[in-house]
């Protein structure tokens, strides 16, 4: 029986007319003509039976099903680009990972630990896309992810199994220059009357944190705030105030001296790092191998800390 297929070529037309709103932006992107472009995305439109686009005064807009369609279209080829790209460049000797991965534990702790990964199995490749909060895998093309959260969150993130690698330990930490007349350690009290610096994705983490500790700090929620760690990290380098933090992620600024523990309190710990993989999905040899390595390498490192 015939699949209902559209050809690539038109798909790949509507797919940059969609996302440039414009024939002629999707010409251009494609080395064609804007005649050659309209003409597939008519020849899709006859194959579909109705209109993806309709003209407006200042070019071409989707109609909804044209919506709808192209987000599933751009999803479809992303995948098959990826997918083509694996095997010509001989990654399908080893097998490539997708990943996805919260931002700051990707670039801080992660990457700089894949060229490890790499002299182990060196046919293996490991993409990395960020992702901030659950989703649904059938949807997304990963393989797996490294989330961080509470045992609530990943206990209700559906059709998931959730591998447990580490608790995060957030501490305060500013630069050693914003409070030069003080000795630090300093009591929680004490913080809760400085500036703090928030965290947009944690906006009640002060709130929390010194809720803990049985302190009253009115301005808990106060204070700029930045989307990712990295961004707070940075202010707090250089002297806007105290972040709170997950310490394995500044561990090399403190190592260094670029940031200090503004205090020593140590809070239960609410959240932790999960390798989160589908339930219904068998492991690649890859990412049998990925999970193996990233394993031994977390129980290697509670180990060091825990003797340090």
């Amino acid at each position: 029986m015939r699949r209902k297929i559209p050809s690539t070529q038109a798909l790949a037309c509507f797919e940059a007319a969609a996302r440039h709103r414009s024939y002629t932006r999707a010409a251009e992107e494609l080395s064609m003509t804007q005649s050659a472009v309209s003409r597939q995305i008519s020849a899709l439109e006859q194959f579909l039976g109705l209109p993806v686009f309709r003209r407006t005064r200042h070019g071409v807009a989707l109609t909804p099903a044209g919506l709808q369609y192209s987000r599933q279209i751009s999803r479809s080829l992303q995948g098959l680009e990826q997918d083509t790209l694996d095997l010509m460049t001989g990654r399908g000797r080893g097998g490539g990972i997708s990943l996805a991965a919260v931002p700051t534990f990707a670039t801080r702790w992660l990457i700089p630990r894949l060229p490890a990964l790499a002299q182990l199995h060196p046919g293996i490749t490991v993409h990395i896309e960020t992702r901030t909060r659950s989703f649904i895998f059938e949807d997304s093309g990963f393989d797996a992810a490294l989330f961080a959260g509470t045992p609530e969150q990943v206990a209700h993130w559906p059709g998931t199994l959730a591998e447990h690698l580490m608790d995060e330990n957030v501490v305060p930490v500013c630069s050693p220059r914003f409070l030069p007349d003080e000795k630090l350690p300093l009591h929680p009290t004490r913080l809760a009357r400085l500036p703090l610096l928030q965290q947009s994705t944690r906006p009640t983490a002060w709130q929390r944190w010194f809720a803990a500790l049985g302190v009253t700090a009115p301005g808990a929620l106060e204070g700029p705030r930045y989307e990712l760690f990295s961004m707070t990290v940075a202010a707090a380098a250089h002297g806007m105030g105290i972040a709170l933090v997950p310490r394995m992620l500044v561990q090399e600024e403190i190592d260094v001296g670029q940031l200090v523990l503004a205090s020593s309190a140590l809070p239960p710990v609410e959240r932790a790092y999960y390798l989160v993989s589908p339930a219904n999905g068998g492991d690649t040899p890859a990412l049998s191998a990925f999970k193996e390595w990233i394993r031994e390498r977390m129980s290697s490192e509670k180990a060091a800390a825990n003797q340090s």
